[in-house]
């Protein structure tokens, strides 16, 4: 008889396809309190990779803790847990930071025995070890106070009485077993745990390998991490059918891949130039029921494209009705590992909502490539700058905007509010959009555009802001490298500091999940044309 294999229990770094298990372990672990969303565990892998950690045992992932770099002042100052975490995200991570704050740890209850805790706080500490870091610090729930709130005299008196050992609390009790000391008590720190009466323990680890006199000098390393964009202004052209279609976007697909570039992203709307080869002027309904039916051809030729020429596809947008019968403006991604992606655009403009009944998505999210996480806001979502933002904290280091103006003011509303979310969110943006004409198309008359890519306002980037840009209103596909640690570096060094000087105490997004869909009613008919209405 064969012997059983033992069990084995792994201790490693978080990545992007731990998140649904990580949601599941927290759920089992905190009942009655709400979980993280997939976005702020995402956020927090790709915000700072290093200082995820999960416990993964017999394939299930039993513990997970995480973590983010914090300067030194703000971490000893008061602070609140949704403060210091960028709202959970990890988004405050400061790679200059000389302290590793613990954002979160969970325990799979069922499986204590293997002191999963134990072994997190060790990978914790090792990191913390290997930075150079001066010491790890977080909040620590005191589950015990609510219930010994009227034998004591404060939360500071309670905390006091555990390290004496005169009171019992299992969760201080093991912080300090671990060789952590409170140094104060946080107010409000989880406002919602009413076990510690919203308190925690400010909780500290120093670090015995670095002088506690010697000021940090930690520097971010101008690495390079470079990736090549490339991004196609399209020309709308009436074709004879769906293959002459295919050959226009396989032509370019080809050309950025010869050019040896990550990523290529098509305009929005660019695939209607397949309702050119239909014999009768359809109806806006009609069109979008053609559409519909174009849908699964176009994106399989995309993922063909994709894995064939080694290259990420932004597919621009598609109209298309969904399976609960609404219609949708929706980006196709088809990455070159043979993954589908898509995304919603989440504000149809009037002319869309009213003429083509587009409905607005309900969710934005980073896309995982094999470059790191990306975004794609279509291009009026480009100028909602929360939509940016969350995509962000999720980690996105780079957003695509496919857009279809029919004018120069259409077109400078995407361009400025583009560029506005590019110094704002510290990241690079990606512009591409349609030129020429579309006759016996409703809403694709005339196409007016300047495909760019985009960067931040420092010393490490180009002097304008620009990448690169293509001249206006002709055929052409605009590439540009772009260093991916730049970003990195502005972000914990540069002359302005958006994402870390955030008011976290002031304000934050609270973005509903499983948002409802807003229609257009008549009396909001929009004025003037036809026109796709840009952005």
């Amino acid at each position: 008889m064969p012997s059983k294999t033992p069990a084995t229990l792994e201790v490693r770094v978080a990545v992007p396809t731990d998140v649904a298990g990580i949601l599941t372990l927290i759920s089992r672990a905190y009942p009655g309190i709400e979980n993280y969303s997939a976005g702020q565990v995402s956020g927090q892998i790709n915000n700072f990779p290093q200082g995820q950690f999960v416990a993964v045992f017999e394939g299930t992932i039993v513990g997970y803790c995480a973590s983010s770099r914090i300067d030194e002042a703000i971490a000893l100052s008061a602070h609140d847990w949704a403060t210091i975490t960028g709202n959970g995200f990890g988004s405050r991570h400061d790679a200059t930071g000389d302290w590793l704050y613990g954002i979160e740890m969970a325990v799979d209850e069922r499986h204590r025995g293997l002191r999963i805790g134990k072994r997190l706080y060790e990978a914790r500490r090792a990191l913390a070890e290997r930075l150079e870091l001066r010491g790890i610090m977080f909040g620590g729930r005191m589950p015990g106070y609510a219930r010994a709130k009227a034998r004591v005299a404060g939360p500071e008196d309670y905390l006091a009485r555990v390290e004496a050992g005169e009171l019992r609390d299992q969760v201080i009790g093991f912080q300090l077993s671990n060789g952590f000391t409170p140094i104060g008590v946080l107010e409000r720190y989880l406002p919602f745990d009413k076990a510690s009466d919203g308190f925690a323990a400010h909780m500290v680890w120093r670090n015995p390998y670095v002088d506690p006199t010697e000021p940090p000098a930690f520097r971010v390393p101008r690495d390079v991490e470079s990736v090549r964009l490339a991004t196609v202004q399209f020309q709308a052209r009436a074709v004879d059918d769906f293959a002459a279609f295919v050959k226009n976007v396989e032509y370019f697909v080809d050309v950025a891949a010869e050019y040896r570039s990550d990523f290529v992203v098509f305009p929005e709307l660019f695939t209607m130039s397949l309702l050119s080869f239909e014999p009768e002027v359809l109806t806006p309904m009609q069109a979008i029921d053609r559409m519909t039916e174009h849908r699964a051809p176009i994106v399989a030729e995309l993922s063909r494209m994709a894995l064939r020429y080694n290259i990420n596809i932004i597919g621009g947008s598609h109209p298309t009705r969904v399976e609960d019968g609404s219609v949708q403006n929706i980006a196709y991604v088809c990455l070159r590992d043979g993954s589908i992606h898509s995304q919603e655009k989440i504000h149809p403009t009037p002319n869309e909502a009213y003429w083509w009944k587009i409905k607005g998505g309900n969710s934005v999210d980073v896309i995982q490539t094999d470059v790191g996480p990306i975004g794609v806001l279509i291009c009026y979502d480009s100028e909602f700058p929360e939509l940016a933002r969350r995509l962000v904290d999720e980690g996105a280091r780079i957003i695509f905007v496919p857009f279809c103006t029919d004018n120069r003011q259409g077109y400078m509303r995407v361009r400025y509010c583009a560029q506005a979310r590019a110094i704002e969110n510290q990241c690079f943006v990606v512009l591409s959009g349609n030129v020429g004409n579309l006759p016996g198309v409703d809403n694709m008359d005339i196409q007016y555009a300047q495909s760019c890519i985009l960067t931040p306002c420092d010393f490490p980037f180009a002097r304008d802001g620009i990448a690169a840009e293509a001249s206006e209103n002709i055929e052409t596909v605009t590439i540009a490298d772009v260093n991916l640690a730049d970003l990195t570096w502005a972000r914990a060094e540069g002359t302005v500091r958006n994402l870390a000087d955030r008011r976290f105490d002031l304000y934050r997004i609270e973005w509903k999940e499983g948002g409802k869909r807003e229609s257009i009613t008549p009396e909001s008919k929009p004025r003037g044309t036809k026109a796709p209405g840009g952005g």
